[in-house]
């Protein structure tokens, strides 16, 4: 099923989802969204998990963004997921939302109650599941130097890393002043008993070499949220010379291929792992909140390993 659907078909009603079959109960929401991998593996889950429905993708432009989430229950949806840059206007779209998406300033699922629209963020609980995956270690536990906190997924993952308590976050922005803000909203949750080391448990930098070099010697993991370096053009977000093997490296993005990070970080014998595992494991939260049960995760993780 690799048709890409409109908002209109949505917004008119959604006859057309109900004459597929089996009927698509459930989408994905972006602009593009064509590429999106999500179709694949969640119709896997249903089919596996006997539920009469379907998944597709939905193309919604940002001026129907609004139209398209209030007509999901008159279309006979049970939820969507919601990407890039659908987020913000999800959470200002759903009746209500989870205390995550609050703070998170986002919503990537939603789902139907009645006429009711809930939201809910997965990317921070998906994140701790696949860092839990790739590295055998905890989120709680770590060190973070997260690339990218001006917004959107890297906000979304501060907010985790501040709700986990993580032992140290240190935001890299190429507008400081978007970090600097976000480190005076999540101060509060690093405020603690703990001894305090050399450094602080959580500030934000600029996106340089001599402040990047102080921040991972006193770091356990990188995790790249900004979209930086999948073309060969782009530039290094940390100079090679900067990466050690006792470092890890988590980069959300989940295209095909190693991102110009992973590759410098294999080249180090740093641990390194790409945002397969994060995709898999919000699909996996999304599909139990839409469900109330678990999901069918090999099922889904096999799927999502036969795409090229």
């Amino acid at each position: 099923m690799n048709e890409v659907y409109s908002a209109d078909d949505l917004i008119g009603g959604g006859e057309v989802f109900s004459h597929l079959n089996p009927p698509a109960r459930l989408g994905v929401f972006g602009d593009p969204v064509a590429h999106s991998k999500s179709p694949v593996f969640h119709n896997a889950a249903l089919r596996a998990a006997g539920i009469d429905a379907s998944y597709v993708r939905i193309h919604v432009p940002a001026e129907k963004a609004h139209a398209a989430f209030r007509a999901l229950p008159k279309a006979g949806f049970l939820g969507t997921n919601v990407t890039i840059p659908h987020k913000a206007a999800a959470l200002a779209a759903v009746d209500e939302a989870d205390e995550y998406a609050r703070r998170a300033g986002s919503v990537n699922t939603v789902a139907v109650q009645g006429d009711l629209l809930l939201g809910f963020n997965t990317d921070g609980p998906g994140l701790v599941r696949a860092i839990r995956e790739e590295f055998s270690v905890d989120l709680h536990d770590l060190r973070v130097v997260l690339l990218g906190a001006g917004g959107g997924a890297g906000r979304a993952i501060a907010v985790q890393c501040a709700m986990e308590s993580c032992e140290r976050l240190v935001l890299v922005n190429r507008t400081l002043e978007k970090a600097q803000s976000l480190v005076s909203e999540l101060a509060a949750s690093f405020q603690t008993d703990r001894l305090v080391g050399p450094v602080e448990r959580i500030q934000a930098i600029p996106f340089e070499e001599s402040a990047l070099r102080l921040q991972l010697a006193h770091a356990d993991i990188v995790i790249n949220a900004t979209s930086v370096g999948m073309r060969r053009t782009d530039p290094p977000l940390i100079p090679p010379s900067l990466i050690t093997p006792n470092l890890l490296f988590y980069d959300t993005v989940y295209s095909s291929g190693k991102s110009r990070l992973l590759e410098d970080a294999s080249a180090a014998g740093a641990r390194s792992a790409n945002g397969l595992s994060m995709l898999l494991h919000q699909g996996a939260l999304s599909f139990e909140i839409w469900f109330n049960r678990p999901a069918p995760l090999e099922v889904m993780r096999q799927a999502l390993a036969s795409l090229p």
